[in-house]
């Protein structure tokens, strides 16, 4: 049960990682060692109908890569090991990116039958839009956010998109936008002082308006799906504020695909109303370690 005021009790934050943390042989572990995880595996294959897990346990790095099985891989993981751990109890919830879907399923809005056609859904409709417009992203590390925002529309201004995509900690920015565009921007960005400006070796333009044929896609599967009230807050990418309302969530949910991940805002909203304790639970440690650079006094672990 959430406290009713964050005194209370101690709140544990459960986070959970997008994109980019999967590994070759992500999730055997849990395969073996839990009950829970191994049913939730094996059900992932009979939904998505090839064998996922053959390629977590198995696969190359180059085979993770491939959006259309990236997000479900690491979703998949993330999941399984939340269910692996039913002493954990969230008094709040968030995730970055891809990580959102996994936030749901343990805030009890989306069933996990439910919430991997969506991911499904959700890779291939943003791959398909990294193909009809190609785009990228880089990392801009050592600048104010605004900095990084006054350098992205000065290159907008002469007409190519570049957005500020992942506020992912104090100094460290991913933005978002053409080839040509993150080019332009990496220079000014770097004559504006910026300490490194480093292309990220992905397949599009995340985040971005150039994903907006993706929100199409995807608006149609989560009309299709039931969304239920939260079991806690769920403090969401676009806004960095906690929701309950499944109609919220929904909406945030596809405004997601071309807005901004306000990770740092979420963090710092987490811990303003509470949050004592952050726990990732999925494949890495990115964002314990994001945590710790948002706010250094914080307790942020994973999952043993």
């Amino acid at each position: 049960m959430t406290p009713s005021h964050p005194s209370e009790a101690a709140a544990t934050a459960v986070v959970f990682p997008g994109q980019g943390s999967q590994f070759p042989g992500m999730a055997r572990e849990l395969f073996e060692q839990s009950e829970a995880a191994r049913a939730l595996l094996t059900q992932a294959n009979d939904i998505l109908g090839f064998n996922l897990t053959k390629l977590m346990f198995e696969g190359t790095e180059d085979d993770l890569r491939r959006t259309d099985v990236t997000q479900p891989a690491v979703f998949v993981h993330s999941v399984a090991q939340f269910v692996a751990r039913p002493d954990l109890q969230p008094s709040m919830v968030a995730g970055h990116s891809l990580g959102e879907f996994s936030a749901l399923v343990a805030a009890g809005v989306l069933t996990f039958a439910d919430a991997l056609p969506l991911v499904a859904r959700r890779a291939q409709a943003m791959q398909a839009a990294c193909d009809e417009q190609p785009g990228t992203m880089a990392a801009i590390l050592g600048l104010a956010d605004e900095a990084v925002e006054q350098g992205c529309q000065q290159v907008a201004t002469g007409g190519d998109v570049v957005v500020a995509a992942n506020y992912n900690c104090p100094g460290q920015l991913v933005i978002s936008g053409s080839t040509a565009g993150i080019a332009k921007a990496c220079e000014v960005l770097k004559a504006a002082g910026a300490k490194r400006a480093l292309p990220l070796p992905v397949g599009g333009a995340f985040h971005s308006p150039l994903m907006q044929s993706a929100q199409a896609a995807l608006a149609e599967a989560i009309e299709r799906t039931t969304f239920h009230p939260a079991r806690c807050p769920v403090y969401q990418n676009v806004d960095a504020a906690p929701h309950r309302d499944p109609a919220e969530i929904k909406a945030n949910l596809l405004a997601q695909l071309t807005a901004p991940v306000r990770w740092t805002q979420s963090v710092q909203a987490m811990l303003r109303d509470g949050a004592t304790n952050f726990v990732e639970c999925g494949p890495g440690k990115v964002l314990q370690g994001l945590v710790k650079k948002i706010e250094p006094t914080a307790t942020a672990g994973s999952v043993a």
